[in-house]
């Protein structure tokens, strides 16, 4: 049926599964406070930790695996790391996440409409 498509591509396969895991990177509120930071602009993990309301500990644990799906790189200054979002990509994958998390609540009968979350991206 979609093979009569003209048009129809699927994707390969591991390219299937890298966004799969680039989606279980952004399944977590923490991580995505945290890129939602480092989209600001470079950051160290405790700036990030009181931005994000958690220990320095659990904001470590999250950018290394971060890190580890291509969403962050570091930089080291002498003792310190700081972090900053991989690419332009992962602006796009966070915008388009949180202006979709808008709409869908909004589109949910019986509930308070939403606030932008996404403005100035």
């Amino acid at each position: 049926m979609h093979s009569d498509l003209p048009d129809f591509d699927m994707p390969a396969e591991e390219q299937v599964h890298l966004a799969a895991e680039s989606f279980r990177m952004l399944a977590d509120p923490t991580r995505i406070k945290v890129l939602w930071a480092l989209l600001q602009g470079e950051s160290s993990v405790a700036c990030l930790a009181d931005l994000a309301g958690v220990t320095p500990t659990a904001v470590s644990q999250h950018l290394a695996k971060l890190r580890l799906a291509g969403l962050v790189t570091g930089r080291r200054e002498g003792t310190f790391v700081y972090y900053s979002a991989a690419n332009d990509h992962v602006r796009g994958l966070l915008d388009q996440a949180l202006f979709h998390a808008d709409h869908v609540d909004r589109d949910i009968p019986g509930d308070a409409p939403a606030h932008s979350h996404s403005k100035g991206l």
